[in-house]
Parts: C-alpha cells; structure tokens; sequence
C-alpha cells in the first residue's frame, strides 16, 4: 500500500485541477486532470522536484484562426507555454523527463482521428525537443483520470469508462467542439461597416 502522501485518492484531494486548455507548474501540490480525446503531457525536473502539466484538445492552432480559444486549446501553443513556464522556474531542459496521457476514443462518431493525432503530436514534439518520454497511456474507448506529483514525478493514470456521469461531460463537449470545427463557418450576409 502506498504511503498517504501516494494514497491516489489523498493526492486528488490535495491536487490542482487544470481543464482543457490549462497547464500548471508545481513543486508542492499534485496537479490533476481529466481527459478524453485530449493529451495531458507532465513534464519534470527531478533535480528540482518540479512539476507541470497542460492539457491541450487539439495539435495545433488552425493557421486562419481569429479566436484565441482555438490558441489556448492546441498542443503547439500548450506545449511551448508548459516548457517556458518549467525553464523559467528554474528547470534544466536536459534534466526533463516527460509522461504523456489521453488520446482516447470515446466519441465513436468523430471522424477527425483527434485522440490520435494528439497523441501523436506530443510524442513528435517531444522527440524533436529531445525531452525522454518515460511513460506513456494512449487511446483506448476511455477517458482518464491524471494525477501527477511533484515530490517523485510520479504519474497516475486512472481509466474510466465513458459511461460514467462526469465522464459523459467530456463526451459531449468533445462532440460538440467537434461539430464546430467539421462544420462550415456561416456567411455573414451583413455588409461590413469600416469605421476611420
């Protein structure tokens, strides 16, 4: 059995919660989250005990994107915010150790691949930026339940099946963010009013 200081569920009570689009660096608190389609990518410095996570829903922006949700939502920019956050908190880049989580399929009706393309981009960007991936949960038709520590670098991964009631939460909002991005934009019949 695991000390309390690793009980999973003492460390969830005790953990930070990121949601998509979110990231967090942390060298006393447990940094949790919940994923889909999503990857949550933890990176550590074991030297300095120090921990991060991001949870992005997407690999990259879309390159005429307007809106900033879209920003905040991609691996690239997730990814690049994680990094900067751990290195400016003291991190070594040759001293990271990176897990990597999510990636699932629990939206049979999606057609984008997402989970699969996300897992794929954290394991491309990782290799690309030299940073050893010591761990790996990916895809499956289930969501997860991350937790990771900064005292040890240990990982958590809890699969939930997606018929779970909190589970069906992400369920829905992945269809629905789905269905925006495979649905055409709407045009505008409004003329435009230029204002000088």
């Amino acid at each position: 059995m695991l000390p309390i200081a690793h009980d999973p569920k003492e460390l969830e009570r005790l953990a930070r919660n990121i949601n998509p689009g979110g990231w967090a660096v942390e060298s006393e608190r447990p940094i949790t989250t919940l994923l889909g389609s999503c990857v949550a990518v933890c990176l550590y410095d074991p030297k300095l005990h120090l921990a991060g996570m991001n949870h992005f829903l997407l690999p990259s922006r879309a390159k005429s994107a307007g809106d900033d949700t879209d920003v905040i939502l991609a691996g690239d920019y997730s990814m690049e915010v994680l990094l900067n956050t751990m290195l400016n908190k003291g991190a070594a880049k040759q001293r990271l150790i990176a897990k990597a989580f999510g990636g699932g399929t629990i939206v049979t009706s999606i057609l984008m691949a997402i989970g699969q393309r996300n897992s794929e981009f954290a394991e491309d960007w990782l290799d690309r930026e030299g940073i050893p991936l010591a761990a790996r949960d990916f895809g499956g038709a289930w969501s997860r339940k991350v937790i990771f520590t900064p005292d040890g670098g240990d990982a958590f991964c809890r699969r939930l099946p997606i018929t779970q009631p909190g589970v069906q939460d992400v369920v829905k909002a992945e269809r629905d963010y789905e269905q925006s991005l495979i649905r055409p934009a709407k045009a505008t019949s409004e003329k435009k009013i230029e204002l000088f």
